[in-house]
């Protein structure tokens, strides 16, 4: 297969899907390519999209590629989807920090941190598929262990969770609809990349 044939695949596929896609996923659909193939063609569209200043982006976010309107641009593309639900509440926001920053966690531990009930808020966030339950304690009662889940990787542009978001960088996001409401849209980078070091402390 001729480089810049592989390179117009990838580009539909892309575009096609509305969910992050591996390299390996890749190598499962394009017969004749190789996965070090594929993951060159994926790093030189990367460079050519960035560098013609194009309104998306080809994104490594939640183990995959996606592609991405470009940060510059996020302001239009909310006004494009200005009904969608409004930012996190601050019960949401910080329910959702103890959970990314301490997982997994039970919502006696999400409850002992936050001094208030939490199920109203993570019945939200199981709702939004941001968490899900990863495994039940190994104590008395077996309580649920919450986790977060891909769609919060993708929600904030991660590739994993070491590269988890501030506290400030969580503020500028907005919660998905739920998937029967959805429509098949490109994302948004909309997630700003400063103050990288100021991770939320849960322990306050």
């Amino acid at each position: 297969m001729e480089h810049d044939q592989l390179k117009s695949i990838l580009e539909s596929l892309l575009f096609a899907s509305d969910m992050p896609l591996t390299v390996m996923r890749l190598a499962e659909v394009i017969d004749g390519a190789e996965r070090k193939e594929i993951a060159a063609a994926l790093a030189e569209m990367q460079s050519e999209y960035d560098a013609a200043g194009r309104g998306f982006r080809l994104s490594e976010v939640a183990g995959g590629y996606q592609m991405r309107t470009a940060r510059e641009n996020a302001d239009w593309v909310k006004k494009l989807y200005r009904d969608r639900p409004a930012r996190m509440s601050k019960a949401t926001l910080e329910t959702l920090a103890i959970i990314a920053y301490k997982q997994p966690i039970t919502r006696a531990e999400m409850e002992a941190i936050r001094g208030v009930d939490v199920d109203g808020v993570v019945a939200t966030l199981l709702d939004r598929r941001l968490i899900r339950i990863v495994a039940r304690k190994d104590v008395a009662g077996r309580p649920f262990l919450y986790g977060t889940t891909s769609e919060f990787l993708q929600l904030f542009n991660l590739k994993d969770l070491s590269q988890l978001p501030t506290l400030k960088e969580m503020e500028e996001m907005t919660l998905p609809v739920p998937r029967e409401e959805e429509a098949a849209v490109v994302g948004s980078e909309s997630v700003s990349s400063e103050e990288n070091n100021d991770k939320i402390n849960t322990e306050e």
